[in-house]
């Protein structure tokens, strides 16, 4: 008797040992152009984001987390964990010229951990296609903001190598869902990496399958685009739940860039407007909401003000996957592994931001741009105010000064534009935000 209940006792904590080990899920859900601004989580005055609120709610909320300001740049910097200066990212055309073979983008690392992949939404100004750089599984659209077919224009989309074009009445974020419910209802056994690049909120705001008939006011429209990203970020939460996979993935929603356009000039965070938005070096147009949900391991959620970077992903990602980090470039990242799991750890003490022409490294209370120039961010990010230099911020500026040495920003990839870090022929529509 007492050898069957010994027997039960180590098969029991066998059994929960093989579920600690158990290699997470991984779904990083993108943003287009959207802000803190428009996630009610973060104080937003005018949207509601119910779905990703109670995400937040069961999670942790950064509010100090950073990216390029323009979409193609980021997207490579959230791939490669380098900064452009590094992969030639430092403009939207030169992004399209990064190589698989000078660059390792996270589904390849993943995989050597045994990753099964998918990229579902806009691949971007990113260059050749999803398969190229390690995804098992794509849909991909093409330009930006795709939602439905455009009188006299067909928007084409590619499932795995196979091209097709979206049928009238069929509506792009509700295809990239269905895609993405195949991808894990095949896949649930396997660990798998989602990197899940919505459609919303990129301009042109159009009317939703839920906006009420004969809707035209741009801030009803831009309030139901923010609805509808909420739903299908609940109807993932739904699937996963039904899949049972909640608890053993780990869901980070973050936003591409800072909010764009007319939209911009809409947003309130708490009645004040923010300084800044896509595109700028101000402080938000990159700073981005950012909020993960782990269920099954999170234990203390709550709001986290440390500093995260967009090239922090790679070595997060791989620490939690047991992945190697590849070992033939420079890697920026820090992983912030340890927060999630509850443990002790060192969090980065600045972030860097580069488009363009221009660059600056920002601590907690300090930016310093290329030019020289020291804002004090202490009421970012609804005020940066441009420093008068003394003994005290002297030594600050001296700090962070230190750090773009060590960097050396000038001395990689220069941008070879007119230094907005857009596409050479739309320069004339910058006022546009495409």
């Amino acid at each position: 008797m007492k050898r069957t209940h010994y027997f039960f006792l180590f098969l029991l904590f066998a059994n929960a040992s093989f579920a600690q080990q158990k290699k997470p899920n991984i779904i990083f859900v993108l943003a287009d152009d959207l802000g803190i601004d428009g996630v009610s989580a973060y104080g937003a005055d005018f949207f509601k984001t119910p779905v990703i609120d109670k995400l937040a709610k069961e999670g942790i909320r950064y509010t100090n987390a950073y990216t390029v300001p323009l979409c193609g740049p980021s997207r490579a910097l959230i791939l490669s964990g380098r900064y452009g200066f590094r992969t030639g990212a430092v403009n939207q055309d030169m992004t399209g010229e990064i190589k698989p073979s000078a660059e390792n983008f996270m589904p390849a690392i993943l995989k050597k951990a045994g990753y099964t992949s998918s990229m579902i939404g806009k691949w971007g100004q990113l260059p050749l296609g999803p398969a190229e750089f390690g995804f098992d599984d794509y849909l991909r659209f093409f330009g930006s903001g795709s939602f439905f077919n455009e009188a006299g224009k067909k928007d084409k989309y590619v499932v795995n190598g196979k091209e097709s074009v979206l049928k009238d009445g069929e509506y792009m974020p509700d295809l990239m869902h269905d895609h993405m419910v195949k991808f894990l209802a095949q896949h649930k056994k396997d660990p798998f990496y989602l990197y899940y690049s919505l459609s919303h909120v990129h301009g042109e705001i159009v009317a939703t399958p839920d906006t009420k008939p004969g809707t035209t006011d741009y801030k009803e429209l831009y309030a139901d685009n923010i609805s509808y990203m909420d739903k299908l970020v609940g109807k993932l939460v739904h699937t996963l739940d039904s899949l049972k996979l909640r608890e053993n993935t780990l869901i980070v929603f973050f936003g591409d860039n800072g909010t764009a356009g007319e939209a911009a000039q809409i947003g309130r965070v708490q009645g004040q407007k923010l300084s800044g938005k896509k595109g700028t070096m101000q402080e938000c147009g990159s700073l981005v909401p950012m909020i993960v949900n782990w269920p099954g391991m999170i234990k203390k959620p709550g709001v986290s003000n440390n500093m995260i970077d967009a090239a922090d992903f790679i070595p997060t990602f791989a620490e939690l996957a047991g992945a190697p980090l590849p070992t033939n470039n420079i890697l920026d990242g820090v992983s912030f592994a340890y927060q999630l799991k509850g443990g002790k750890g060192t969090a980065r003490e600045w972030i860097f931001t580069g488009l363009g022409k221009d660059w600056y490294v920002r601590s907690a209370n300090w930016k310093l741009m290329r030019s020289g120039d020291l804002y004090d961010m202490r009421k970012a990010p609804f005020e940066e105010k441009l420093v008068v230099l003394d003994e005290k911020t002297t030594i600050e500026k001296q700090k962070l000064q230190a750090v773009l040495d060590k960097l050396n920003p000038a001395g990689g990839f220069l941008d070879n534009g007119d230094g907005s870090g857009r596409h050479a022929n739309k320069t004339k529509n910058k006022a546009k935000n495409k």
